[in-house]
């Protein structure tokens, strides 16, 4: 009966282990734990069991029992183990001739009695059988797990400055080497690790999470650390749930009951960051889903994104009573990894030693009696089932970390070796080895690393994301790795993206997110991720989502309609030469200037006959060169003004159409002076009558008047701004100058006018008084309409106006004065010749002197004498004016 012999050992084992806790309660000072002999003793804390037994009320000090037993501390203890007895065997401390030893204690995850392990590495350990311990004192110490823990034991250490390396403890407080100068450890702090989670809820929008800790220092640091760097990125926290510390707090049941509660309450919160303990984070995930059937509700409804710390992210044991589809998704940070090939190897080789190997091991003797009540196995086959086991627990990053705290120390211990014999009992103390760990580099598996001024090794964090295959969750997949230094994620594959992809449609707001053209608007009292959207009002936007105010545009080019998500160009306006009536004014204006030169080449070529010397002759053509400047004057308000435009356009037209009215004034006292039967009036008219003279002074006026204005205030382009456009047009500098200008020129076609309508009545063939009556008429009506128009028009066909106006005048002139002497000089060749124009002269003379005759008669006694007084003097003028012709 093969199976009798394992049997007999395990209960010999189990009474050992019974007169070993007896023992142990007795003398307070005896604790269980794992030793083994050396040169240097490494002290160890883990955390083997999850609590203590509380019941004992006594008064006086003693040891509490601890109790729950947890396999993977288990193997934290066996990590570092390998890690020392692979030191021993390297060539590094046989070149110095020491070894290494080792005490490993449990914590039980008790501050209490964490300080009793404490204690027992502080003062000179008491011989026991079999070993060569007497009268050494620990170098150094690797603990503990919980940042709780390792405060507590880190202010009893620093007495003697024995250097403490933590392979899991992140609290911030911890980096403070004021408070604590001889605590190290081979991860980061948890500053990093809230703001990498901060990170991550940014990258995917979340600014509604809950916050799930525990009371204390860890859990408390991590939760104020996680508010400092939320706040900074926007994102608020809907709820916080503090647990106790202790899993066998009175109060644990009903504080996870009421966290499960807030959960489920808050829908909107898609997002929770747990800080907790695994066993705890296994409670509420059993309480909220019992919670969850209790009220008749789709498992669903349970569902969350947990981002969890590195304190649970590798425990898969918190889905013990559900799964991974009911609680949702899992994304926890886990410190760096390293190579487990060598601790796989030691576990192989653990499993051949079988039972020998628990001789010095009171922590596997422990658990192979627990996998033996459960199990009912013995022999090999138990201790194959242990092996797998713990497999199972293996948490890759924690056993790099203690492998890198082992490294630390025996690297240190030989710098110091080197120089003085370190096998004789004290002479190296726990100071100068703490003094190493700080100088010096350390190197593991080919890579170098040194402890920072925090006294950290921040290699960053990997980010892993739970799945379930086959009912069995992985809890190692590496989707992306967080690098402190640059704040930012690198996902590891392709494939990882995908996975982390999935998340994306995962909302998880108190409001939802304000399109491009709203703001926020928070209403007093509430959070800043609660609020309204109100739409950016006119001429402000906003162009991302979330805004917390509309920014405003500039309105000198830019206008928006309310709601809008950019500003939009003013429009700029300008009567450009594209715009169609502009087009058909400028084809006037050059037709017009075409006209006056097919003009001016035809009396230049009829200028010794009757009709061009009756139309004034070189005068003529000044008139028609002068409506040549002032259809170019008119082109000038067509297309972008600038300064050289706008004060052209008006001193062109000024000049160029007094010089026209200038010439058609003097053709109207020419008219006067031919036909006045007055003599001494006709005398009067002779004398003044100086054509170019009077030309020079008309236009020598107007030029004065525009030299005045562009000298004093000239005009200039300048921009108009109305709400959506930008209209570019010119300011007439000085409004009085521009009124006296063509005031002026209205003054001179007032005269000519009148002068004209006087001699309407001469002879039809040569006369241009009535079209020189009806070319005034037409220029003071639309001048007289343009003024009304000019004032009560803007916009950019207010240059239309003007240039509308003064192509009627021009053209007035050109169709009054020059195309009907064109039509007989082209047409009626026999009227163009001086016997004809004799002939018309004295047909009309004959005509007038009748007329004069019969008005004698009645105002003379002697008849025959007056008719042949006026008939005489009649004739004689219009001879003299026949023969000037």
């Amino acid at each position: 009966m093969a199976w009798v012999a394992p049997l007999i050992y395990l209960h010999i084992t189990l009474f050992l282990f019974i007169l070993e806790m007896g023992h142990g309660t007795e003398e307070d000072s005896r604790m269980l734990g794992v030793t083994a002999p050396g040169d240097i003793i490494i002290g160890g804390i883990f955390p083997v069991h999850e609590d203590v037994d509380k019941m004992n009320n006594s008064f006086a000090p003693h040891l509490q029992p601890c109790i729950r037993f947890v396999e993977r501390s288990l193997v934290k203890v066996l990590a570092m183990i390998n890690a020392i007895e692979l030191m021993n065997k390297s060539p590094l401390l046989a070149d110095v001739n020491i070894t290494l030893g080792y005490r490993i204690l449990d914590s039980c995850s008790d501050v209490s009695t964490a300080l009793r392990a404490t204690a027992d590495f502080t003062q000179r350990a008491d011989c026991y059988a079999g070993s060569n311990t007497c009268d050494q004192l620990v170098m150094a110490v690797v603990g503990a797990s919980y940042s709780e823990l390792s405060i507590a034991i880190a202010r009893q250490l620093t007495l003697k400055m024995i250097p403490q390396i933590s392979y899991s403890s992140t609290a911030v407080i911890l980096s403070d080497k004021s408070r604590f100068p001889a605590f190290l450890r081979t991860i980061p702090n948890d500053e990093h690790q809230t703001a990498a989670m901060v990170s991550l809820l940014s990258t995917y929008d979340w600014n509604w999470v809950g916050v799930v800790t525990t009371d204390g220092n860890y859990g408390l640091s991590a939760l104020d650390h996680f508010f400092s760097h939320a706040t900074e990125k926007g994102i608020c926290v809907a709820f916080k749930s503090i647990l106790p510390q202790s899993v066998t707090s009175q109060d644990v049941g009903s504080a996870i009951s009421q966290t499960a509660t807030t959960i489920l309450t808050n829908p909107k919160v898609q997002v929770i960051v747990s800080f907790a303990k695994p066993t705890l984070m296994m409670h509420l995930y059993q309480e909220l889903k019992n919670q969850t059937l209790r009220a008749g509700q789709n498992m669903a409804s349970m569902r969350r994104v947990w981002v969890a710390s590195d304190s649970w992210s590798s425990s898969s044991s918190v889905i013990k009573h559900t799964t991974l589809e009911d609680i949702g998704h899992i994304v926890g940070f886990t410190f760096k990894s390293g190579d487990l090939s060598s601790f796989s190897e030691y576990l192989s080789r653990l499993e051949a030693a079988g039972h020998d190997y628990t001789r010095n091991n009171t922590f596997m003797q422990e658990f192979y009696m627990q996998l033996n009540a459960s199990e009912g196995s013995g022999g090999a086959e138990l201790v194959s089932k242990a092996v797998n086991t713990l497999r199972k627990h293996i948490h890759a990053d924690t056993v790099f970390s203690v492998e890198m705290a082992v490294s630390a120390i025996a690297q240190a211990m030989v710098s110091i070796c080197r120089s003085r014999d370190c096998q004789t009992p004290g002479t190296v103390q726990p100071w100068e080895v703490l003094k190493a760990l700080w100088m010096q580099k350390f190197k593991l598996r080919e890579k170098t690393y040194q402890f920072d001024s925090g006294g950290d090794i921040n290699l960053g964090y990997d980010v892993t994301m739970w799945r379930s295959e086959g009912g069995k969750i992985h809890v190692h997949d590496v989707v992306a790795e967080y690098h402190p230094q640059n704040n930012n994620f690198t996902h590891t594959n392709h494939n990882t993206i995908q996975q982390l992809w999935d998340l994306k449609h995962i909302i998880s707001k108190c409001s939802n997110s304000c399109i491009p053209g709203e703001f926020k608007k928070t209403a007093e009292g509430q959070h800043t991720c609660c609020y309204e959207c109100i739409n950016c009002t006119a001429n402000y936007y906003s162009n991302d989502t979330d805004m917390d105010e509309c920014l405003s545009c500039d309105t000198n080019i830019e206008w928006s309609p309310e709601g809008s998500s950019s500003c939009i160009p003013k429009a700029l306006l300008v009567f450009s030469w594209q715009d169609g009536f502009a087009v058909v004014l400028l084809t006037f204006a050059a037709l017009g200037i075409l006209l006056a030169l097919l003009v001016s080449a035809l009396f230049l070529n009829q200028r010794d006959t009757p009709v061009v010397k009756a139309a004034g002759g070189p005068l003529s053509q000044i008139i028609l060169f002068s409506l040549v400047i002032s259809h170019i004057s008119a082109m000038l308000f067509v297309g972008r003004p600038n300064s050289f435009r706008c004060k052209a356009r008006q001193v062109l037209f000024g000049i160029s159409f007094t010089l026209c009215v200038s010439c058609i004034l003097v053709k109207t006292l020419q008219i006067l002076l031919a036909f006045q039967f007055d003599p001494e009036l006709q005398e009067v008219l002779r004398r003044l009558y100086q054509p170019y003279v009077i030309v020079s002074i008309c236009v020598a006026l107007q030029a004065t008047t525009c030299i005045c204005w562009l000298v004093l205030k000239s005009p200039f382009n300048h921009t108009i701004k109305h709400p959506t456009t930008l209209l570019e047009d010119c300011n007439e500098g000085s409004y009085l100058a521009f009124g006296v200008m063509l005031g002026y020129i209205a003054v001179l076609a007032l005269v000519c006018f009148i002068c004209a309508f006087k001699g309407r009545k001469l002879p039809q063939q040569y006369n241009e008084a009535k079209f020189i009556t009806f070319s005034m008429l037409l220029y003071l009506i639309s001048w007289l309409l343009f003024v009304p128009i000019y004032v009560t028009t803007s916009g950019v066909y207010l240059p239309a106006v003007e240039m509308v106006v003064i192509l009627i005048s021009n053209y007035g002139v050109l169709s009054c004065h020059f195309l009907p002497k064109c039509y007989i000089i082209l047409f009626k060749k026999e009227q163009n010749t001086k016997s004809a124009f004799r002939k018309n002269l004295y047909e009309y003379s004959n005509k007038t002197a009748v007329a004069v005759s019969v008005s004698a008669v009645t105002n003379c006694r002697d008849v025959s004498s007056c008719t042949i007084l006026h008939k005489g003097s009649i004739t004689r003028h219009c001879l003299r004016r026949t023969i000037s012709i």
